[in-house]
């Protein structure tokens, strides 16, 4: 097995990383790290947990390490890590603080969403590595905060959510802003035709990394499928949360509406519940998450945008509220729970409107969802998708309303 003092990296990273028990690296570290010491351009499609951050983290560290000793003033921003949640621009920047403990280099977070004047006091004091999310970092360089002349290493971590969350012009822009000649490296838990083609206009002769194809299902997951009519969905919440399932529960919902009505159902009836979704403030969020990792609430709701890349230990059990349409999605949400050799447990619920996504994520994994048939709400086979008709408008076309066909008095 190969060890971290094999790849190459000094003594001030490795002694960070022995204090924190890393010692082998993962798959996507031992194929990445190398790729990316060589200044090679990298594409990585690795999922959540496989210890991706790393894999770009130490290397740049390495990498930037010469250079290390400009005085605090004089320090230029020379590797910038684009990320798409705050939650997730906050570890890494996390990580990579643990990494260069031993070292000068100095690292910073900017995000929306709170107090744009704390990150430009630190950035004036000058920092080597910027996490960002990108609409602030475009902000600050409007500004003329930030300064991207000097960027030697550009990342773009979860590069698919990005994409969906609508940040391509915004993630072109910021590239544009960087000098041609850097290194750039993408990672992306999924490798959609939007990505790829991203991929093709921003990096030069990348080298394709892929760790454990995207469809490969946690092993230690056992699966369930309820069906069941979509308004009976929160009483066979509530029955399962009282009678089945034990622990800490991570609950998925599809809209941040769902996931605030669900909210107050379960505290109404006495569960210790906290939610996270792009509507809530940075210090919202952060506090609902320290709470669920701290044990003070058992159950988490979010929805997928909020938690990606978010990383939570010892989740019991996942419940796919809502099925996700987009098949990797499921992939990502039940590789939450059965992490590091424990097993886990999740529980999907799927209503009449729902099969079509269930056939889709059994095709992506290659494996048929065991459905668990004794719950007290059953969907009817014969049951069909609920089909919402607008109510339109009461007035027939071409036919003005009563008060506008008054005689009104004009002001002119």
């Amino acid at each position: 097995m190969m060890q971290f003092k094999e790849l190459a990296l000094n003594k001030p990273i490795l002694k960070a990383l022995t204090e924190k028990g890393y010692t082998i690296p993962t798959l996507v570290q031992e194929q990445t790290i190398p790729l990316v010491l060589d200044k090679k351009d990298v594409i990585a499609s690795a999922q959540t947990g496989t210890g991706k951050t790393a894999a770009f983290a130490l290397p740049i560290l390495q990498l930037l390490f010469d250079k290390q000793d400009a005085s605090k003033k004089g320090k230029k921003i020379r590797a910038l890590v684009i990320s798409p949640t705050r939650e997730l621009a906050i570890q890494i920047e996390d990580n990579f603080k643990t990494y260069s403990r031993y070292t000068n280099l100095r690292t910073t977070v900017v995000y929306g969403g709170t107090s744009i004047e704390p990150q430009k006091d630190v950035l004036k004091k000058g920092v080597d590595i910027l996490v960002a999310t990108p609409g602030r970092l475009l902000d600050l360089h409007k500004q003329g905060i930030v300064h991207l002349d000097f960027i030697e290493t550009l990342v773009l971590d979860e590069a698919d959510l990005m994409l969906d969350m609508g940040f391509i012009d915004d993630i072109k822009k910021v590239a544009r802003l960087c000098p041609s000649e850097k290194q750039t490296l993408l990672f992306s838990a999924t490798m959609p035709y939007k990505v790829v083609e991203l991929a093709k206009t921003m990096l030069k002769d990348a080298v394709k990394v892929e760790v454990a194809p995207t469809s490969s299902t946690v092993k230690s997951v056992h699966q369930l499928l309820y069906y069941v009519p979509k308004p009976k969905k929160i009483e066979l919440c509530l029955h399962l949360l009282r009678n089945t399932i034990k622990g800490n529960i991570l609950i998925f919902r599809r809209t941040k509406y769902g996931v605030d009505k669900l909210e107050k159902t379960l505290l109404r009836n006495g569960y210790k519940v906290a939610s996270i979704h792009g509507d809530k403030t940075q210090h919202l969020r952060q506090e609902a998450l320290q709470q669920f990792k701290e044990g003070e609430v058992a159950v988490l709701i979010a929805t997928d945008v909020a938690a990606r890349g978010i990383d939570i230990k010892n989740i019991d059990a996942v419940i796919n509220f809502d099925l996700p349409n987009v098949s990797e999605t499921y992939v990502h949400r039940i590789g939450r729970t059965g992490r590091a050799g424990k097993s886990g447990i999740s529980y999907s619920f799927c209503s009449a409107d729902e099969k079509e996504y269930v056939l889709s994520i059994q095709k992506l994994i290659n494996k048929h969802i065991d459905v668990e048939e004794e719950h007290p709400y059953p969907l009817d086979p014969k049951a069909k998708p609920e089909i919402h008709k607008s109510p339109g408008s009461k007035y027939k076309k071409g036919r003005k309303s009563v008060a506008s066909k008054k005689k009104k008095k004009r002001w002119y």
